[in-house]
């Protein structure tokens, strides 16, 4: 039977390369989509590594000007000591411009043992910033006051890096380098849960936690402040009003990470959202040629039909013929396809690993599959039906 098909594709193989030419083309789409919600989906179902609900962001610039810094130790003790002195606040801590759900990244080196990684996310953080966001602290501790006395810097990292640098070995009190050249040694003293900073379906990626010191506050322009479930517009106002009394001459915003979360979210599906519509009407346009198309192959071979049921051909027989000439022609354009997608696991295209692109690659082909059967089954019934009378009058 499978050797008859063949013959019956081959001899109408220009007709056929058409279609099997979009069915390729649908194929490469729907791999490229079902690799993104797949992508999307594992970060999705990662942990966020923090507590958001309750965190608002205070941003401010020109606050004071000063190279003394015992001036910018107490400056910022006495804002300090204000915001925590209103029943609202449970914590708060500076930190550099890259707070989470920000479009704001910093990144940088971090190696060991020959193993060397870029595009490493690099925050700057206090001994409260922890907390404030209630990280999940997985591995050694956080900074304290005792990391101001030390040789090597002390950092923390989170558990994407530690895996990548250490794998299954011990990770506390390891030298990392954020060089080349080996002269920017830091010391391991944490691991966090990783944080999701781009939102829920972005990768947290790889980071390192720095300690700031009292220098820092020259350039320092973000406060996280974690705040009660009774917080409200009005306690907004009055934190507000107290920031731009004290830091006259800067300019003060204050953002919740509620609200940061969903924009992130909503500018990191903008792609999908996209490429989604995109493959709808190509899913759409190809259903709809396959459709005419097998519909336009049963008028051109009524008598062929006819004759097959006058010698004793059943309807089933007929329309299972025409099935299974459809899936054939999509077999070939998948194996094609599939050689194409294949590619990319192997090659490591764009840094995703290969399950995704497996997963994608299993999706995109039931999926054409699927759309195969569905837009051949009506038409095949059609098939069955003629009559072979009829069919051999008409011919």
């Amino acid at each position: 039977m499978f050797k008859h098909l063949f013959k019956l594709i081959w001899n109408k193989k220009k007709q056929n390369f058409l279609l099997m030419s979009e069915m390729l083309f649908s194929f490469l789409v729907l791999f490229a989509v079902f690799s993104l919600l797949v992508y999307y989906y594992n970060n999705y179902k990662k942990p966020m590594g923090m507590g958001y609900q309750n965190v608002w962001v205070v941003s401010y610039n020109n606050a004071l000007q000063t190279k003394n810094t015992d001036s910018l130790d107490t400056y910022y003790e006495t804002l300090r000591n204000s915001i925590k002195g209103m029943p609202e606040v449970n914590d708060l801590s500076f930190c550099s411009d890259n707070v989470p759900f920000s479009a704001n990244t910093w990144t940088g080196l971090a190696g060991y043992n020959k193993h060397n990684y870029s595009n490493v996310n690099m925050y700057n953080a206090e001994d409260s910033y922890l907390k404030t966001l209630n990280g999940q602290l997985l591995e050694g501790r956080w900074f304290n006051k005792n990391d101001m006395a030390t040789k090597i810097p002390s950092v923390v990292i989170n558990n994407e890096l530690r895996e990548k640098l250490f794998g299954k070995g011990e990770a506390i009190g390891k030298i990392i380098d954020e060089s080349d050249d080996g002269k920017n040694k830091k010391r391991v003293v944490g691991v966090i849960q990783a944080i999701k900073a781009k939102g829920d379906y972005a990768a947290a990626g790889d980071a390192v936690y720095h300690r700031i010191d009292t220098g820092s506050f020259r350039w320092l322009g973000k406060i996280i402040i974690q705040v009660t479930p009774a917080a409200n517009a009005a306690f907004e106002a009055r934190l507000y009003k107290t920031l731009a009394n004290y830091m006259k001459n800067s300019n003060v915003e204050i953002e919740h990470l509620v609200n940061k979360r969903k924009d992130i979210n909503y500018f990191t599906l903008v792609p999908m959202i996209v490429l989604s519509i995109v493959g709808c009407f190509l899913v759409i346009n190809v259903a709809l040629g396959l459709f005419g198309v097998l519909w336009y192959n049963i008028n051109k071979r009524r008598g062929e039909i006819g004759l097959r049921r006058a010698v004793g051909a059943t309807g089933s027989s007929v329309s299972n013929q025409l099935i299974m000439e459809s899936m054939i022609l999509a077999t070939f354009s998948l194996i094609i396809g599939s050689f194409f997608a294949i590619q990319f696991p192997l090659l490591n295209v764009f840094d995703l690993s290969a399950g995704i692109y497996l997963v994608a690659i299993l999706l995109a082909i039931i999926f054409i599959y699927l759309l195969v059967f569905l837009c051949s089954l009506y038409p095949g019934r059609q098939a069955a039906a003629i009559y072979p009378a009829v069919a051999l009058h008409e011919e």
